[in-house]
């Protein structure tokens, strides 16, 4: 049985719009991999409610977690939270352990919990909060859908909340091969040796330095001897 599986949703015009670069994605998959689940598919969509709903109800058909981030927050564009009731049909208000961290929070900071705040408090029916410690307002998980916030430090912590309480797989491990030659005079080498370990990933990944072609060949496995006897017989083949 393989490792359980994962995709992302990234969410949020200025992801599309090219205005911020977004860093949750590569700090999600190394955290799954150290983690032993396989993030198999990334997607970013636009503050559109159908086009939200129809990616959160796709990707939670066909994986074992979805994480989202971006949406969840005070203004009128953060409409995550309710496309996500929508997607599973339940019901979404304000809930009063939400509500009750952050009135905690912003009495501590001397700052009213007004109206635009409240709307962080607003979870859908049924739903598990995720810890934030960073600014406190809540994450939340439905079904197999944990939604978090876009801002990279609160994400972050926010995932940091959510994997101890999923099960995981075998972490997966890598190896990588230096090979100054083109990727054409190595690409037979490379699927033979994959033929030989389909239980092996092996990547290539091309790059030019000083004028002279090469690759950096990347073999990933959970099971460490099949990872080192793949890299063997590849250095060999090579003749490295």
């Amino acid at each position: 049985m393989g490792n359980p599986t994962a995709a992302m949703l990234v969410i949020g015009d200025e992801i599309l719009s090219g205005r911020t670069r977004d860093s949750n994605m590569h700090f999600l998959a190394g955290e799954l991999t150290r983690h032993g689940i396989n993030l198999s598919e990334v997607r970013v969509v636009s503050d559109d409610v159908d086009a939200i709903i129809h990616a959160v109800q796709a990707l939670s058909e066909g994986f074992d977690h979805v994480f989202t981030s971006g949406g969840i927050g005070p203004t009128h564009d953060d409409i995550t939270a309710d496309c996500i009731a929508k997607a599973f049909g339940r019901a979404i208000d304000v809930r009063e352990d939400a509500r009750a961290l952050l009135q905690a929070h912003y009495d501590r900071s001397g700052q009213e919990l007004n109206a635009a705040r409240l709307r962080m408090a607003r979870i859908p029916e049924g739903a598990a909060l995720i810890d934030n410690p960073v600014s406190t307002a809540p994450g939340f998980t439905v079904e197999n859908v944990h939604v978090m916030a876009g801002v990279p430090s609160v994400f972050q912590a926010m995932v940091a909340s959510v994997l101890p309480t999923l099960t995981g797989g075998a972490p997966l491990m890598s190896q990588t091969l230096r090979v100054m030659r083109g990727e054409g005079d190595i690409a037979d080498t490379l699927s033979t040796v994959a033929a030989a370990f389909p239980d092996v990933s092996i990547g290539c990944y091309p790059f030019q330095k000083d004028g002279a072609y090469g690759a950096n060949v990347v073999v990933r496995a959970s099971d460490g001897a099949r990872l080192d006897a793949a890299m063997t017989q590849l250095a060999r083949d090579l003749g490295l």
